[in-house]
């Protein structure tokens, strides 16, 4: 199953976006297998870094880091896949400037909605950053469920339990692209909150 031949968006109507830079993941994946679905901020800039690009792109690169710094060894994002986790984001299309409008998220949350339902048997999901805190938020304000993470700073709600049909839901920070390098106290963070989702994904 590719994601990318499941959900879309047709009418772009955001305009705080690059819809250049816009993807759903094409890549082929047992939808059945999928325990962990790790939601980042948004496409990057350059089609060329996102998840699933050839080579050695830069969401894939700290991606992979992030899963190393949590003990769990592996070199390509296929390995990542055959171990369960499917990554994406929350908003397709690239950013361009520091910020997204909460509307657009709102938006572009409609499809994460869809794709997420393409995936019966999470055990968790790993929500990585405000954009993607938010956007599952939304998606469960939608449905008239209870929104799975609470208001306030990521270091505040961390470590909480919460949950998302019926699911775990880590609020952690962005791991997908250079800023991870910025903080060493985040990227601690970030291991630990990837390592929890693995252990329940055994």
């Amino acid at each position: 199953m590719r994601p990318s031949e499941c959900v879309g968006c047709t009418a772009f109507p955001c305009d705080d976006v690059d819809h250049r830079g816009y993807a759903v993941p094409g890549v082929d994946v047992p939808a059945e297998d999928v325990r962990i679905v790790l939601v980042s901020e948004a496409s990057p800039p350059d089609p060329a870094d996102g998840y699933y690009a050839d080579g050695a792109p830069l969401f894939a690169r700290t991606t992979l880091e992030a899963f190393g710094d949590a003990g769990q060894r592996v070199s390509t994002i296929r390995e990542l896949l055959d171990l369960g986790v499917y990554l994406t984001t929350a908003v397709k299309c690239a950013k361009t400037g520091y910020a997204i409008r909460p509307a657009t998220v709102d938006a572009c949350a409609e499809i994460l909605e869809r794709e997420l339902a393409l995936f019966p048997d999470v055990r968790a999901y790993l929500a990585m950053g405000d954009v993607a805190i938010r956007a599952l938020n939304t998606v469960a304000r939608r449905a008239g469920e209870p929104r799975p993470v609470p208001a306030g700073s990521t270091y505040r709600i961390r470590g909480g339990t919460y949950t998302f049909r019926g699911a775990r839901v880590f609020p952690s920070y962005l791991q997908a692209g250079p800023s991870f390098y910025i903080e060493k106290t985040k990227r601690r963070a970030i291991a630990d909150d990837i390592a929890r989702a693995l252990e329940l994904a055994r």
